[in-house]
C-alpha cells in the first residue's frame, strides 16, 4: 500500500488513458457490458460509449476510476488468455435487421435497430446512407412482410422502457415506498430530481443524431472567480415597472406563464466546446456567448428593455438567446432599436432540437398529469426540468453535466420568451404595468382575448388582480404644524454639538413658551440655547 495515497490520486488524474478503440476492446474482451461497467464507475452508459468512441474524455474523480478499471482489465486479460477467447456479451439494445428497413432519423435504409427502432448509430452513417444502396433486398411477394415498427413520435403504443413509462414507473414506485403519502412522495422525488433528470436525458438521447459533450473546456468568461461571485454573463432577467401610473383605472391582472423554463429548453444550444469566432457577420448556425455594446432603448415608458434592468454602460457579455432577440428587434419588422455592436464571440455549432425529445417527454407527462389530476407527477416533472436547468452549470450539484453556457442560454431564452409575450400584449392594445422574473406579466385590459387561460404551456394562469394604486401610492400629505401627541418632549442627539431631534410624531420641536407650536428641525438652535420660541411668543 502506498504511503502517499493523495499523491497517487492526483497522478491518476494525469495518467494517459489507452486509445478509444483499446478501451472498448478491453471491456469486450472480458465479456463485460457497458451497463455493468458504467454502473461500477458511477456514470451513465451513454457517457461510457462517448469515452470509448473518443467523443469526450473523462475528467475528475471518474477519470481515476476509469483508469483503474482499464489497468486491471488489461492485467486480467494478460493473466488468463482464455478470457480473450470469450465472446463479448451482445448489446441487447442494438440488433441487426434481417433486411434493410428505413431509418427513423433520416429515412434512408438501415441495417440495425436500437430498442426496436430501425436507425443508424451515428450521424456519419446517416450521411453515408443518403446514397442509394447497391443491393437493397426487398421482400418477395410470397414472403411474410416484417411487422410495422411505430415511429417514436407517433401516437402508437411504446415499449415499457420509453421515457413516458420511465416517469410513470418512478412515481408509482415512490408512492408504493411511502404507502401512498403524497407529501412524502413529492419530497422524496424532488430530492432525487437531478440524477433522475440525467437518467431521463440518457434515455431520450438513445439514437439521437448528435452526441452531448457533457464537460467541455470553458472560456474564462464562463468561469466564476469564486463560488459566491456573480456570473459574468448577463442573462437579461426582466424587472420592469411602468414609470408612471397608467391613465386607466381598470384592475391589473397578474398573470403567470406556465412552464417557462420547460418551454425554454427549445433554444439554440452549442453542441461542443465554445471556440473564439469571428462575430461578423453573426452566424445563425452557431450559438454561444457574445460581448456586445447594446444600443439605447427609448421605449422604457411603456415597454421593458430586452436587456433587463442593466444600468452600467459599456460592453456586456450576453447569451445567444438575448443576442437573437436584440437582432430581431432591430430588424425592419420591429425597428425598436439599432443592432448591437458585437466585439467578441465564443460559439460552437448549434441546434434548436438538442433537448427536444427531453422537453416533449416532460411536456406530455405534465399534460397527462393535469388531465388525471395527478399532483405527484406534476410536482415531479416540475422538479425534473427546474433542477436540470439550475444545476447544469454547477459541478458540485450535477457531476454528470457541466454546461454553464447551456444554463445561461436556457434562462435567457425564458426571459426572451416573456419579453415576446409582453410585446404581444402591447401590440394587441393592452397596457403593460409590470414584467418581472421568468413568468410574471401584469396587464390592464381584456387579456383573455390575447392569451388563453389555463394550465397548458400555451396558456397563462391568473395569479391575482389588484388596483393600480397599490403600485403607485399617492404622495404623502404635508406634516401638520400642530401635533396631538400628549408625550411630546424635546430630545437631544448624544454626540457633541448635536441638535434637538424634536417631536417623536412629526419631527419638529415645541415652542418652550406656549408648548403647542412646532418649529421645523432646521430652526432649532444649538444645545446651549434653550429658548426655542415661535414667532408669536418671541415678540
Amino acid at each position: 500500500m502506498s504511503r502517499y495515497p493523495a499523491i497517487d490520486d492526483l497522478l491518476a488524474t494525469r495518467r494517459p488513458l489507452p486509445a478509444p478503440a483499446e478501451r472498448s476492446r478491453l471491456r469486450t474482451s472480458l465479456a463485460l457490458t457497458a451497463d455493468a461497467v458504467a454502473h461500477a464507475i458511477g456514470i451513465s452508459p451513454a457517457t461510457l460509449h462517448a469515452w470509448e468512441e473518443g467523443h469526450t474524455e473523462p475528467q475528475g474523480h471518474v477519470r481515476a476510476a476509469y483508469a483503474y478499471f482499464l489497468t486491471h482489465a488489461r492485467t486480467c486479460a494478460a493473466e488468463d488468455p482464455n478470457l480473450a477467447l470469450n465472446q463479448p456479451v451482445p448489446d441487447t439494445s442494438t440488433e441487426l435487421l434481417p433486411q434493410h428497413t428505413f431509418c427513423v432519423l433520416c429515412g434512408n435504409p438501415a441495417s440495425q435497430q436500437v430498442d426496436g427502432y430501425p436507425q443508424h448509430l451515428t450521424a456519419a452513417e446517416c450521411a453515408k446512407a443518403a446514397t442509394p444502396l447497391p443491393a437493397l433486398s426487398l421482400p418477395k411477394p410470397d414472403e411474410t412482410p416484417q411487422p410495422w415498427i411505430p415511429h417514436p413520435r407517433s401516437g402508437a403504443s411504446h415499449r415499457s422502457n420509453t421515457p413516458q413509462d420511465l416517469i410513470g414507473e418512478t412515481v408509482a414506485a415512490a408512492l408504493a415506498a411511502h404507502d401512498g403519502d403524497q407529501r412524502q412522495t413529492i419530497a422524496a422525488l424532488t430530492a432525487r430530481a437531478i440524477p433522475d433528470a440525467m437518467r431521463l436525458l440518457d434515455v431520450c438521447r438513445i439514437g439521437a443524431r448528435y452526441d452531448i459533450v457533457r464537460r467541455p473546456a470553458l472560456p474564462e468568461t464562463l468561469r466564476k472567480p469564486s463560488p459566491h461571485a456573480p456570473d459574468r454573463v448577463w442573462e437579461a432577467r426582466p424587472d420592469w415597472q411602468r414609470p408612471q401610473a397608467p391613465d386607466q383605472t381598470d384592475p391589473v391582472a397578474a398573470l403567470n406563464i406556465n412552464g417557462a423554463y420547460l418551454a425554454a429548453l427549445k433554444a439554440h444550444l452549442p453542441l461542443g466546446q465554445l471556440q473564439p469566432t469571428d462575430p461578423h457577420p453573426h452566424d445563425r448556425r452557431r450559438a454561444g456567448i457574445h460581448l456586445i455594446t447594446p444600443s439605447a432603448w427609448e421605449h422604457g415608458a411603456y415597454l421593458p428593455s430586452p436587456l433587463g434592468p442593466r444600468l452600467e454602460p459599456g460592453p456586456v457579455w450576453i447569451t445567444e438567446s438575448t443576442l437573437r432577440l436584440l437582432l430581431r428587434l432591430s430588424s425592419s419588422k420591429y425597428a425598436l432599436c439599432d443592432p448591437p455592436v458585437i466585439h467578441e464571440s465564443y460559439t460552437s455549432g448549434s441546434t434548436e432540437n438538442l433537448l427536444e425529445k427531453f422537453r416533449t417527454t416532460l411536456r406530455d407527462a405534465r399534460a397527462r398529469a393535469l388531465d388525471e389530476d395527478d399532483a405527484v407527477t406534476l410536482e415531479y416533472v416540475k422538479a425534473l426540468y427546474s433542477e436540470f436547468v439550475s444545476t447544469m452549470g454547477e459541478p458540485t450539484s450535477n457531476r454528470d453535466l457541466r454546461r454553464p453556457d447551456w444554463m445561461h442560454i436556457i434562462r435567457s431564452q425564458a426571459f426572451a420568451n416573456l419579453w415576446s409575450k409582453a410585446y404581444k400584449a402591447y401590440d394587441e392594445g393592452l397596457t403593460l404595468v409590470k414584467v418581472c422574473g421568468a413568468d410574471e406579466l401584469h396587464l390592464q385590459g381584456e387579456w383573455r382575448r390575447v392569451f388563453p387561460e389555463g394550465r397548458d404551456l400555451t396558456q397563462v394562469k391568473l395569479k391575482d388582480t389588484y388596483q393600480v394604486a397599490a403600485l403607485y401610492p399617492a404622495a404623502e400629505p404635508e406634516q401638520q404644524k400642530r401635533c396631538n401627541d400628549p408625550y411630546i418632549e424635546k430630545r437631544r442627539y448624544e454626540y457633541a454639538g448635536g441638535r434637538y431631534v424634536g417631536c417623536r410624531s412629526c419631527g419638529g420641536d415645541l415652542c418652550t413658551s406656549c408648548r403647542t407650536v412646532h418649529l421645523a428641525p432646521a430652526d432649532v438652535p444649538y444645545e446651549y440655547n434653550d429658548d426655542n420660541l415661535c414667532p408669536a411668543c418671541g415678540v
